[in-house]
């Protein structure tokens, strides 16, 4: 069986480089317009051309949403932003709306055309309109299971298939949800998403006084909240069902999920195909590497049949993690041999931290050393994006990061 591909997101220029850093085959990214992710940082125009020529330059790819249902005033200015896409050499757009399609086949038909979870491809037969239109790609609605996967493609085999493996799931059907709208004027399907799902809620039957009982702790309800995705230890079932893309959610997340999720899963798919034996004696390592990250409760969501009440979990909406992203290494000085890196949450001398690295095991160090950008001895970086000299006392290159173990304990974990 081929190796599928494993494609990241990119919220900003800065996380399209640490995903390809960690082992990306692929990102996918948001200009600012026409995306779901609008409260993502997204890229200009420039930064979109920066991060596809360093794509390119490591024999990567770069996907681009245009994937909100549209309104008549959301075409103005479309066709140049498609051209401009193509003429800098995005390798695929990423549509759901047949309009959107439509305009995209006719001003740039040499572009590859992914079809969006948006668009709710729930059956062989709309995957193949969708194949027969010009789409090169279809990527799945969420609430297939893997039966009816491996049906899709059976029945339509040259068409790439494309499905989530990792993080947060929507309540709504495929992400089309109204419930932002209704309660902030803000469009979900328009990328504008406040994600009130995460939110708690009381039940009250007005009008009749009825009681409906709800299961809640002091803090809520929390109904809509769905557990967080996790196939990491299916990747044999997702490559027999012909998944060719394994896409993990995330353009909002930090820099350091995107390394550990896209680092997780690259050794997986690597040990799958190296060695399948490999990859089942290896199964706790890798749900232990995501385990660190903050996560709500793991789920194998409708891979494996239709889900029920105890598939996700109403109880809380705590993330929580084993480890804090404290800085990224941004270069070192060949002078003192010191390391620049730029806070993302305080640190101090003292601190046992850990250097997490693609491609290598952690190493674990003290804090003994630590200097402002301007040289001075400082005890802690405080502030954020600092930058910052540190001793580290192992070999380190731009992207790896510092981490600490985080104080509270983390979530109830993986469900399989």
């Amino acid at each position: 069986m081929n190796k599928p591909e494993l494609l990241a997101p990119a919220g900003d220029l800065e996380k399209l480089r640490v995903a390809f850093a960690y082992g990306a085959d692929a990102v996918y990214m948001g200009g600012r317009a026409l995306g779901m992710r609008a409260a993502a940082k997204n890229f200009s125009l420039e930064e979109m051309a920066q991060g596809i020529s360093h794509a390119h330059a490591l024999g990567k790819k770069v996907y681009v949403t245009a994937n909100i249902f549209a309104h008549n005033a959301d075409f103005t200015g479309m066709s140049e932003y498609f051209t401009a896409l193509a003429e800098m050499g995005a390798d695929a757009l990423i549509v759901s709306d047949l309009g959107v399609f439509s305009l995209a086949r006719a001003v740039v038909p040499d572009m590859e055309l992914h079809i969006s979870t948006q668009a709710n491809v729930t059956n062989y037969a709309a995957a193949a309109f969708w194949q027969g239109a010009g789409a090169g790609r279809v990527i799945l609605a969420r609430e297939l299971s893997l039966r009816e996967i491996q049906d899709i493609n059976r029945k339509v085999p040259d068409l790439h298939i494309e499905a989530f493996v990792h993080g947060a799931m929507c309540m709504a059907y495929s992400g089309r949800c109204l419930i932002s709208n209704y309660l902030k004027e803000r469009d979900a399907n328009a990328g504008a998403c406040i994600q009130p799902c995460r939110w708690s809620y009381a039940l009250v039957e007005e009008k009749s006084g009825e009681l409906l009982p709800v299961v809640e702790d002091e803090r809520g309800t929390y109904i809509f909240n769905a557990r967080d995705l996790c196939m990491v230890r299916h990747i044999p079932d997702l490559v027999y069902a012909g998944v060719q893309s394994l896409k993990i959610e995330g353009r909002m997340k930090t820099a350091y999920y995107v390394a550990a999720t896209v680092k997780a899963y690259r050794e997986a798919i690597d040990d799958h195909h190296t060695d399948p034996e490999l990859y089942e004696s290896k199964l706790d390592h890798y749900t232990a590497a995501l385990e660190r990250l903050t996560h709500g409760h793991y789920s194998t969501g409708f891979y494996f049949g239709k889900v029920t009440g105890e598939d996700h979990s109403y109880a809380s909406d705590s993330r929580t993690a084993l480890q804090d992203f404290l800085a990224v290494v941004v270069g070192r000085d060949e002078r003192t041999g010191l390391y620049l890196v730029e806070q993302r949450n305080k640190f101090s001398l003292g601190d046992e931290i850990e250097i997490f690295r693609p491609g290598q095991p952690d190493h674990v160090q003290t804090i003994d050393v630590l200097f402002d950008a301007q040289g001075a001895k400082i005890t802690s970086a405080p502030h954020p994006k600092q930058r910052v000299y540190v001793k580290l006392t192992a070999e380190a290159t731009r992207y790896d990061i510092l981490r600490k173990k985080h104080i509270t304990p983390p979530c109830a974990g993986y469900q399989p």
